[in-house]
């Protein structure tokens, strides 16, 4: 049994959040209808790359869920999801608040007709301020939300984190409102407002760099691979590529000393405590690097295991698809398609009871074929 079974949800969302949030909702095991304009949902043309003639980043999004064509802007397609409605525990939108309107699906008049319904929505800047109106993407809200200014080296130029972090992240809040909404409904009896904003969802990702400048007063910046707090905790060169060290405390430090051979850095007042290996972190990083430049990353893995002190490569995709902590779990789902006899997805990352929620029906648009 899986804790969404009993939910029904139409998803009018398109793009990257919203289509996550659904995706959530549905490996969860809600019954989920994903209703797309007549042009489709916009991401089915992003790419390359394409997987059998399918976008990838649709087929990474839409997995549980059935489609429909629906244009809302004719009597019959509004027809349609008020039909649909009728059944429906909830409703995700992305639409800007005019567009909803015009449509009659704005919150107002659901709630007057619907009134147990949840209405979640996905915004760019919630219903508040001057910028209310205005559209959103993950890249603008990275850089208005500080994300980029904290990502990258001192001086370079501006970096977005590699995964849409704001609108995935914005994804994750809202599953988590309409689950928290679908809660209060039981006690209340009446449904309820969901919504997130991608704006707020990038602040709130800055959550210690925020509270980190009102306690000293300091910007933050980018530190490349490392943090600000923390040193020695970052990535360092290996003779055949990149290995991370994550010394978190003084106990991990003299450990780390130990491993590289540098026993006398123990009581050196330069690096004795962390605030000391933060003040003198430029200097420690390049003595470490010299060491760690000496052996290759399988080396300096293994000596770090097994002194104890956490460790990691820097790994691309094709080699985190052959980590053997990764092929021990199931978190990699497998479908065979008519179109892709190969399917495969990123599963969700939680398990009940020591089961994860499987991969029922594969994106909209792959027929099952085993």
């Amino acid at each position: 049994m899986l804790p969404l079974e009993d939910v029904v949800v139409v998803d009018m969302t398109q793009n990257v959040a919203g289509p996550y949030a659904a995706m959530v909702l549905a490996d969860l095991g809600a019954n989920v209808t994903k209703l797309e304009p007549p042009a489709g949902d916009p991401t089915t043309t992003w790419g390359p790359p394409f997987w059998n003639g399918h976008s990838a980043t649709y087929l990474a999004l839409n997995r549980n869920k059935r489609r429909e064509t629906v244009d809302v802007k004719l009597e019959e397609g509004r027809r349609r999801v008020f039909n649909l409605l009728e059944d429906a525990d909830v409703l995700l939108v992305s639409n800007r608040p005019a567009a909803l309107q015009r449509a009659g699906l704005d919150y107002e008049r659901l709630h007057e007709l619907f009134p147990r319904l949840i209405y979640a929505e996905i915004t760019a800047f919630g219903h508040h301020g001057p910028r209310r109106s205005d559209p959103g993407y993950d890249p603008l809200m990275q850089a208005m939300g500080g994300i980029m200014s904290v990502t990258g080296h001192p001086g370079d130029e501006p970096v977005r984190v590699g995964t849409s972090i704001v609108d995935m992240g914005t994804g994750m809040w809202v599953a988590m409102g309409v689950m928290a909404a679908l809660r209060m409904r039981e006690r209340t009896g009446r449904g309820h407002r969901v919504t997130g904003a991608l704006f707020e969802t990038a602040v709130a990702w800055m959550t210690y760099h925020i509270t980190s400048y009102w306690a000293s007063g300091d910007v933050p910046h980018g530190w490349g691979s490392g943090t600000a707090m923390i040193a020695p905790y970052e990535a360092f060169p290996a003779l055949d590529g990149w290995i991370v060290m994550a010394a978190g405390n003084d106990k991990l430090f003299e450990q780390l000393c130990r491993v590289l051979g540098r026993g006398d850095w123990i009581d050196s007042p330069e690096y004795r405590t962390n605030a000391d290996r933060v003040r003198n972190r430029a200097r420690l990083r390049e003595e470490i690097s010299q060491i760690t430049r000496q052996a290759t990353v399988a080396e300096w893995e293994v000596r770090l295991r097994e002194a104890g002190i956490p460790g990691a490569p820097v790994a691309d995709v094709a080699e985190v698809l052959q980590n053997p902590q990764l092929l021990s779990g199931d978190l990699i789902q497998a479908m065979g398609t008519a179109s892709i006899p190969n399917f495969r997805s990123v599963g969700l990352p939680l398990t009940f009871d020591g089961r994860r929620p499987p991969l029922r029906t594969p994106p909209p648009g792959l027929d099952t074929s085993s």
